[in-house]
């Protein structure tokens, strides 16, 4: 029996699996952020030793058994990453050939049904990438959010609705139901209050609040509900553009989200879909509904010489969630 080795290193947690060759998932190991940007490359390796520790104890299956493994990891954005990287995934004692691409990828490998096409990622922040049908071919933007302009994630979402509420304030714009409800989270006396303790640092408006503006736009609130229209477009703009780049226009193909924001439903989703039809018509939207850690996996057995088919896809899938359920595993 062959067995292979799947990680979804985040900015913070990192969970990783264990699956044998039919796709049953036999270890989970959750450990720490593992992003190189924030802990730095030692503290990547520490994070994968002790998550991989934990499945092996789990499965009894050692590291020198794996036939394969594949690693999504945070931070790994441009190719001179990647001898450090690979430098230090070979401290883990892997005697198997793996493959190493972006967080963002594992997720897309997961939820489409070929295992290809384009994944879609927002959450606190954005971002976009795609693989051709061989995984000879990756689309992708920068990733680095509002400094490169790609930025419709849940915090440029709120920072931008807090910049609304400047607006009403200066009457640069109507007013918008965003003002009361951001003087109610921030627990300001008034939006003056709110304003200048936002603006000299010492009120702090994370990403948590996008709620609200989804909330102020189910309730009718114009700015909003435009608000959220924008993010919905500029999603589909990060999209388009990875499809050009792999010229998927003419083909059927998905596009799977990933990410809290696509919680918000059809008032961010229904534009998204748009812009993106208006550039690829058959393009499919799909929620990602696993775990990302499942495309990691998928992604070593392809590097150890297995072909992955749509029975071991959904062996994986189902196996996973009876372990998860049955040892009450952390949530994804």
């Amino acid at each position: 029996m062959r067995y292979f080795l799947g990680a979804d290193i985040g900015g913070t947690k990192t969970h990783q699996i264990i699956a044998d060759e039919t796709g049953r998932v036999t270890g989970f190991g959750e450990s720490g952020p593992g992003n190189h940007q924030s802990v730095g490359y030692a503290g990547m390796l520490k994070t994968l030793q002790d998550g991989l520790g934990r499945a092996s104890a789990m499965t009894g299956i050692s590291v020198e058994q794996f036939s394969g493994a594949g690693f999504g990891i945070a931070g790994y954005d441009w190719p001179s990453e990647k001898p450090e990287m690979e430098a230090t995934i070979r401290q883990l004692g892997l005697d198997c050939p793996f493959y190493l691409v972006n967080d963002s990828i594992p997720g897309l490998v997961a939820g489409a049904e070929g295992g290809w096409g384009v994944g879609l990622v927002s959450g606190t922040g954005c971002n976009c990438r795609g693989w051709d049908k061989d995984h000879r071919r990756e689309g992708r933007v920068t990733g680095y959010g509002t400094l490169m302009a790609e930025a419709a994630g849940s915090s440029e979402l709120v920072a931008r609705a807090i910049q609304l509420v400047g607006y009403a304030w200066s009457k640069r714009i109507a007013p918008t139901a965003l003002t009361g409800a951001f003087v109610a989270y921030a627990g300001a006396k008034n939006v003056q209050d709110l304003l200048e303790n936002y603006t000299e640092g010492r009120h702090t408006i994370g990403a948590d609040a996008a709620r609200l503006v989804f909330q102020v736009a189910e309730n009718g609130d114009a700015a909003a509900r435009e608000l959220i229209r924008w993010a919905g477009v500029e999603l589909g703009q990060l999209a388009c553009a990875v499809i050009r780049q792999l010229e998927f226009e003419l083909l059927e193909f998905d596009v799977v989200l990933a990410g809290s924001m696509f919680e918000g439903g059809a008032m961010l989703i229904e534009p998204l879909r748009e812009t993106i039809l208006a550039v690829a018509p058959k393009a499919r939207l799909v929620r990602l509904t696993v775990p990302p850690v499942i495309g990691a996996v998928l992604i070593g057995m392809q590097e150890g010489g297995l072909r992955p088919d749509p029975v071991i896809r959904q062996a994986l899938i189902e196996s996973y969630a009876t372990l998860h359920n049955a040892a009450q595993l952390p949530g994804d």
